[in-house]
């Protein structure tokens, strides 16, 4: 692709923002456009969630932004982040656009939490499958996954403990996470109370008010910006065989998330790079045991075999894939993966808090259990 993001922005990441989820969309996007080196009448295109309250119209009035060429929305909840990138990069390469800003903002702890039962979603088709059966909530849907996982590969608790680990280690030392300061051990995550076993609640991502936008244009234009652009390699969505939001029980393998695996085919065959040469992996962590998945979907590892990969150490910032720098949804905070995409732009300009060193490709996912995206970015 010959787009690059070029400007990122948030707001900080708090349990109560005390501002409407339009003002956190505005300040997030001002931001964005002000590392960018942009200014509001520069943007001709806007990308965010179908799942977002912030309508484009509104947040081009908030900012000042005169006209829109483009505009457009992925559906999927977090598998939707990556997509917005794509989405974005598309438009300045046909044209449509030729600056486009991709943005999330909410209060999801505050406010609408998603991970609470929500009577009304029975009436989903998909839904009305599992709600009757109490799988109403993202966390009993992929504890039933966990455990099938678990008896299939041998896979413990200990093992998805690990990825939390290793997550809030490096929120523990990002001064923008909300787990600053605050690591845990394998003990304390043992420890933590069940929510549906076998996920214990430091397997499940944190609620965070908040907002995060990304700034993307050509790469001809980025070389005349003051930041170093982040350029997009490869963008892809994925759908798999069978697939449900959450709870694809009905494909003859349950321990597996081939919407993932359509996303590695993209990414790899686009770039034309393979998983040796990913020098991070940003991945998509609203809970451990789907990180443990993604491993072996992305290529990383052979099925089963993500356990062993993770007590090797080679996640660790000095290993051989370190996953999550910046402390990854269950440490920096969760913004539907939009801050992951933001951490990959950082590891690339070299401005990381949890800086790996020489990096050259970076990969993002977002989203697993749904239809799910992925971005490289490199220099």
């Amino acid at each position: 692709m010959s787009a690059a993001i070029v400007g990122i922005g948030a707001t900080d990441f708090s349990k109560d923002s005390g501002r409407s989820e339009l003002q956190l969309a505005a300040e997030a996007v001002r931001a964005a456009l002000q590392d960018a080196g942009l200014e509001p009448s520069d943007v001709d295109g806007l990308v965010s969630f179908t799942m977002d309250t912030n309508a484009e119209i509104a947040v081009a009035r908030e900012l000042g932004i005169p006209e829109l060429t483009f505009f457009s929305r992925v559906h999927y909840g977090g598998g939707a982040a990556c997509a917005t990138v794509q989405q974005a990069a598309m438009a300045v390469e046909t044209g449509a656009a030729k600056v486009v800003v991709c943005y999330r903002a909410f209060n999801e702890r505050s406010g609408h939490r998603f991970g609470q039962v929500q009577t009304a979603a029975v009436a989903n088709i998909d839904n009305s499958w599992s709600y009757p059966m109490g799988l109403g909530t993202p966390g009993a849907m992929v504890a039933m996954f966990a455990r099938r996982y678990m008896h299939e590969y041998g896979a413990t608790s200990e093992d998805f403990g690990r990825i939390a680990v290793i997550d809030r280690k490096h929120a523990a030392t990002n001064p923008h996470a909300w787990f600053y300061n605050r690591p845990i051990t394998l003990a304390d995550h043992q420890a933590s109370r069940w929510i549906a076993e076998p996920l214990h609640l430091l397997d499940c991502c944190q609620e965070t008010d908040g907002g995060v936008a990304l700034v993307v244009t050509s790469a001809e234009r980025a070389r005349d910006l003051p930041q170093k652009p982040a350029h997009i390699k490869a963008a892809t969505q994925g759908s798999g065989i069978d697939q449900f939001t959450m709870t694809s029980y009905y494909r003859d393998d349950l321990t597996r998330l081939p919407e993932m695996g359509v996303v590695a085919r993209g990414l790899w065959e686009k770039s034309g790079i393979g998983p040796s040469d990913v020098d991070v992996a940003v991945l998509y962590d609203h809970f451990t045991p789907f990180v443990l998945v993604q491993l072996e979907e992305l290529g990383f590892c052979g099925r089963g075999e993500a356990k062993d990969f993770v007590a090797s150490g080679a996640l660790e910032l000095d290993g051989d894939l370190p996953l999550n720098p910046h402390g990854g949804q269950l440490g920096e905070a969760y913004l539907h993966g939009m801050n992951g995409i933001a951490e990959g732009v950082r590891q690339v300009r070299g401005t990381a808090a949890n800086q790996v060193a020489n990096v050259e490709h970076v990969l993002v996912t977002a989203g697993t259990g749904v239809p799910t995206s992925g971005l490289l970015l490199g220099r």
